[in-house]
């Protein structure tokens, strides 16, 4: 794997303490999302037990240095709402996703899991099933992606896309270490693959019910990060991190409930798509910063600007699976949202459009 000369693995050295006995206690990763959509974590101490979110404490942290909280009230609370078993450091430490909570008891303004919780839970009887497929680009440390010339573009899509040799795919050593940390942690990730340019990748969670979905996402995409970071390398969730005429990350989101997924189910489906063309614009406005860049219209993307569907065409906003019209019933793809997007925002938008607020 190519990283920069002046990073150094300390790996080796590292796993001798990482196997020490931890006399009773475990450490607990407190994980949130910043004001920049972004992952933030800190570690604290506590006694040896099975946790669920209920049983761990709330903690705080300084908002004023995540652009969470003015200086002159700094104390933004963290409460847990998700634990996983930790990957990085195994045994019994785990990973706490926690929501951010102002000190007068109300949610933090960048707090979007709070209202999508109650929107899953309002509408609950549906049974509402997601998967998000996450795409990403791996950069140096110089924001340039891997395997990219250093004075240009590369060679056009064809060769990439499910790539398998040297030439066609690069990092897949931080791919699979992410799988298998995601697959530990108990992430219900369904896949992974090479996408359509060099160092672009893509994984796949759910399907998850409800508001499981974006706690499961945001886990994974910490530890994305903080595998990357191992290796010497970043990770950009940007449409487009270097400009150019290539297809742009998404963040595509399946979607359907339980009436969808029995027979007859494609009458439900399209009154959904239907509530969907009527919010084109207020959904585009929480699918992701910069969207534009990316849907253009052109390499399989519908144009940011028209709201469109049909089955099996990757260039529509919305593609109903040429497998579910067949059989009439089963999911539809909303390919609107960018890699960048908050999974809380697209999953609670969508149950807003179909079912109505709470």
């Amino acid at each position: 794997m190519a990283t920069s000369s002046s990073v150094v693995s300390n790996a080796g050295l590292l796993e001798k303490y990482l196997s020490l006995d931890q006399k009773g206690t475990i450490i607990a990763e407190y994980i949130w999302i910043d004001s920049e959509g972004g992952t933030r974590s800190k570690s604290r101490t506590l006694p040896e037990k099975d946790y669920k979110p209920e049983d761990l404490p709330m903690w705080n942290f300084d908002g004023s240095s995540t652009g969470q909280a003015p200086g002159d009230n700094s104390d933004v609370y963290l409460k847990p709402v998700a634990v996983f078993p930790d990957p990085l450091r195994r045994g019994k430490n785990i990973l706490v996703l926690a929501e951010c909570w102002d000190a007068d008891g109300t949610p933090n303004k960048y707090n979007y899991r709070h209202e999508t919780a109650k929107l899953m839970e309002a509408h609950a009887e549906h049974e509402p099933w997601f998967g998000l497929e996450q795409e990403y680009t791996l950069l140096d440390l110089n924001d340039r992606p891997y395997g990219w010339p250093v004075n240009g573009f590369p060679a056009p899509q064809g060769p990439y896309y499910c790539g398998v040799g040297a030439g066609k795919v690069v990092q897949r050593d931080i791919v699979e270490a992410h799988y298998r940390a995601c697959l530990y942690a108990g992430i219900k990730v369904s896949g992974t693959n090479a996408e359509v340019v060099p160092a672009q990748w893509e994984f796949q969670v759910g399907p998850c019910v409800g508001i499981e979905m974006g706690d499961q996402l945001w886990v994974a995409r910490f530890l994305l990060h903080r595998i990357a970071e191992e290796f010497g390398a970043k990770v950009s969730v940007h449409p487009k991190p270097i400009p150019g005429d290539w297809n742009g990350a998404g963040l595509h989101t399946n979607f359907s409930t339980k009436e969808m997924r029995k027979e007859g189910g494609m009458k439900h489906i399209e009154a959904a798509i239907a509530k969907l063309g009527t919010r084109h614009q207020e959904h585009i406005a929480v699918y992701g910063e910069e969207n534009e860049k990316r849907l253009t219209g052109r390499h399989e993307t519908g144009a940011i600007d028209q709201f469109t569907y049909g089955v099996a065409n990757r260039g529509a906003s919305i593609r109903i699976p040429r497998e579910c019209a067949a059989k009439g019933y089963g999911y539809f793809e909303d390919r609107r949202p960018a890699s960048n997007a908050d999974p809380y925002q697209i999953t609670g938008i969508i149950m807003e459009t179909i079912f109505g607020p709470v």
